[in-house]
């Protein structure tokens, strides 16, 4: 096997015809300064020529699912191994994506909670145990009295297939008709299901009345014996209620008599319906009106527009709503006003709560109102439909996406769902316990605390032989998942709320556990975000990775990185069409003696980041926050500097993003009118926003969000570009406007361009 992936002329991006050998099965730093070419090097060039070999070795058919992939600007590269790619961007955004699904934890602790798990009663707590079939039988003979009932035996539960050999077999064994997604169906016929789509199929093993004779009951209790032996446990009986009841040998409460029917790792999946809340549909929000977007400046009057959906256009001159519907609107709510007694000239934060939950949600109490055209008058008796009632009907009954759309953006946020209190799952999936705790309560911990309850758990013999392979797995998970700095995070955070540079140590964890060998491990900048202490611990997890027998290169700028690196790669001398060089290549050892390299030059110590001589004074203005307490904060209060470069340090997961982005940046938001307001994280007050105009917050988020955004767009340099090209002689003469300079627009778009996305004529 060649010890070496040799790269030879690479000129992607502003490489400059580069040569170079990356060592295999080394520990390698990719370094240089900003722009230099380093992701061009390591990404652009290293992992797409693998990723495409890997493509271009698989068959036609599965080719065609993956694309076309480009080679890389390059005259050859040799002893490249499969690679992995691990970059600095967001988890994903689906919202059902969370620590736990990303690194697969969450599909042991579902096994885990299916095996040993012990289950309770939904509504009594009471432990329940399997029942037997002469209780079965006991309670269908009680409650089904001179009532007729089938007898179904279950046998496909939302599972994909056309089942044709499963009918013939009960064809063969006797049986007459079956039940299919709620249809009976004769198996004498050609039953043709579609195989993609999920089914539910059961068994019709008899039809019969309960009379209470002997005979009769023998004839129930056979039935029942053969449902429950077809089946693997579980019988189902129509007739003696709305819905089929369902009965099981595993479990059922004696008291409430509810059957949980056996339990599976699927009832412990957000992402099934046997396990999804059924009001959230396993999501944990609900989209819901917020009544603080509905008035979100309480400072002031209805008839200033403080209830927002009723407050636009006005008339300036009379005040009165624009509209008949507004008209009307106004009309009524001055009724409401003179027979309640309250002014629509007094800021609605003044107003009795009584009257507020009138505006907002409306009255039962019936008005009469009369209603005022230009050229008709009528009277109307109803109730008064409050503001986020009126909203939420019309966003339940409209037709229109564009209104539907217009009020979800404008009214509407992400609730906790009141039915699973935001744990995503159905009540009886949170009733199956291990230690006293359900699923949803392990992987709320941070994952240092869930590793610490599954090291200690107290197990009987019987479940520690089943259950103890399942528990080495999940502590071994979370044991990657500490030792890339995530320990702070729990199992049930969501993706879109990871940073990226969260994300990649949680992918590399994920990667980790995988255990592969043989592969090239790219990873942009790992250490990101991450304090001096806990990367420690990140790059013990990298040279593990790679004394397996794996290539590990991190493109890094961070000195540990380099100290431990077994070879350096530094790339520059500066940015842009500047670097591109190869400036540095060899061991630790050697590159402390460079003097070439700017990096260098830093790394020993030879150039410093100096601090300024002179700083600001302080205004004497502040920020004060009181009470901060959301995640791990611990009611504490802040004061933040109004003028000056304040920094929030601490070591990773200790709150700094959680004071910063979460509580500071949107109470401020909040307080800035005209911007619409968003949710914030626990805090009693905030003292101090009336020095702030304006407040942006600049994150770790990948810009441009479609393959037109660019840095010209994204920071609208292009916009006076444009205008410059529009206004010249040429372009006034051949009527050229500011679309002719846009690869946005189709007057400017071309696909014939060699790269430079415009028309010819507008290149002129």
């Amino acid at each position: 096997m060649q010890n070496y992936i040799k790269i030879r002329g690479a000129r992607e991006h502003n490489l400059k015809n580069v040569d170079i050998d990356f060592p295999r099965n080394k520990f390698i730093a990719v370094t240089g300064v900003s722009g230099s070419g380093k992701s061009s090097l390591a990404f652009d060039t290293v992992y797409a020529e693998g990723q495409r070999r890997y493509v271009e070795s698989l068959s036609a058919y599965a080719r065609q699912f993956l694309g076309q992939r480009n080679k890389p600007k390059i005259d050859s590269i040799s002893g490249i191994p499969p690679a992995v790619a691990i970059q600095q961007k967001g988890a994903g955004y689906n919202p059902r994506s969370t620590v736990g699904t990303l690194t697969e934890i969450y599909d042991y602790f579902r096994l885990f909670f299916a095996r040993i798990g012990e289950v309770r009663c939904p509504n009594c707590n009471r432990v329940i145990q399997s029942q037997g079939i002469d209780k079965i039988i006991e309670k269908i003979t009680k409650t089904g009295q001179n009532k007729e009932i089938s007898v179904i035996a279950p046998m496909v539960r939302g599972r994909k297939g056309n089942y044709r050999r499963l009918f013939d077999r009960l064809l063969s064994e006797g049986f007459v008709s079956v039940i299919i997604d709620g249809a009976l169906y004769s198996l004498d016929e050609d039953i043709d299901l579609d195989g993609r789509k999920k089914h539910e199929i059961g068994v019709m093993v008899d039809r019969l009345k309960i009379t209470g004779s002997q005979s009769n009951a023998e004839r129930v209790t056979d039935s029942v014996e053969i449902a429950v032996k077809k089946s693997g446990g579980t019988v189902e009986i129509e007739g003696i209620s709305k819905d089929r009841d369902i009965y099981s040998t595993h479990y059922a409460c004696p008291v409430c008599e509810i059957s949980m029917g056996k339990i599976e790792p699927r009832n412990f999946s957000f992402n099934s319906p046997y396990g999804a809340c059924p009001t959230c549909s396993g999501l944990g929000v609900k989209l819901e009106i917020d009544s603080s977007f509905v008035v979100p400046d309480d400072g002031l009057s209805v008839n200033e527009g403080a209830i927002v959906p009723w407050s636009s256009p006005i008339t300036t001159r009379t005040g009165r709503w624009k509209g008949s519907a507004r008209r009307f609107r106004f009309q009524m709510i001055e009724k409401i006003s003179d027979e309640l007694n309250f002014s629509m000239d007094i800021p609605f934060k003044k107003l009795p709560r009584k009257i507020k939950d009138i505006l907002l949600y409306g009255s039962k109490k019936k008005f009469k109102f009369k209603l005022k055209s230009r050229n008709t008058a009528h009277t109307k008796v109803s109730e008064f439909e409050g503001a986020v009632t009126q909203l939420k009907r019309r966003y339940l009954q409209t037709d229109s996406e564009y209104v539907r759309e217009k009020i979800q953006k404008s009214f509407m946020r992400d609730m906790e769902c009141p039915e699973c209190s935001g744990r995503r799952l159905k009540k009886e999936s949170l009733s199956v316990f291990v230690n006293d705790k359900n699923i949803a309560d392990i992987i709320r911990m941070p994952v240092k605390e869930a590793k610490t309850f599954m090291e200690n758990l107290k197990l009987t013999e019987y479940n520690r032989k089943i259950g103890s392979k399942i528990v080495k797995e999940i502590i071994s998970r979370l044991s990657f998942l500490i030792d890339v700095g995530v320990d702070y995070v729990s199992l049930d955070r969501k993706a879109s709320t990871l940073s990226s540079g969260e994300a990649e140590r949680i992918r590399l964890a994920t990667q980790i556990g995988s255990s592969l060998v043989g592969v090239v491990y790219i990873l942009d900048e790992p250490t990101i975000g991450l304090h001096a202490r806990d990367t420690k611990r990140l790059l013990k997890s990298l040279k593990e990775l790679q004394e397996i027998g794996n290539t590990v290169m991190v493109v890094e700028h961070d000195s540990q990185t380099i100290d431990v690196a077994d070879y350096i790669v530094d790339l520059g001398p500066r940015a842009g069409v500047h670097g591109g060089n190869i400036v540095f290549s060899g061991t630790g050892k050697d590159f402390k003696n460079c003097t070439d390299s700017l990096t260098a030059d830093y790394y020993n110590f030879k150039k410093e980041v100096r601090r300024p001589d002179k700083t600001r004074t302080p205004t004497g203005k502040e920020i004060a926050l009181y009470g901060c307490s959301q995640f791990n904060l611990k009611d504490i209060d802040v004061r933040f500097k109004v003028g000056l470069f304040n920094c929030v340090t601490g070591v990773s997961g200790s709150g700094k993003s959680t004071l910063v982005e979460e509580i500071l940046y949107k109470a401020v938001k909040n307080s800035t009118r005209g911007t619409k307001p968003v949710k914030t994280g626990g805090f009693k007050s905030i003292e101090g926003t009336d020095h702030i105009k304006r407040v942006i917050n600049i994150d770790q988020t990948p810009i441009g969000r479609t393959p037109r955004s660019n840095p010209v767009t994204y920071t609208k340099v292009l916009t006076p570009i444009r205008e410059l090209f529009a206004n010249l002689p040429q372009s006034r003469a051949r009527g050229y406007k500011k679309g002719r300079f846009s690869f946005n627009v189709k007057e400017g778009t071309c696909n014939k361009c060699s790269g430079r996305r415009l028309k010819k004529e507008s290149l002129s």
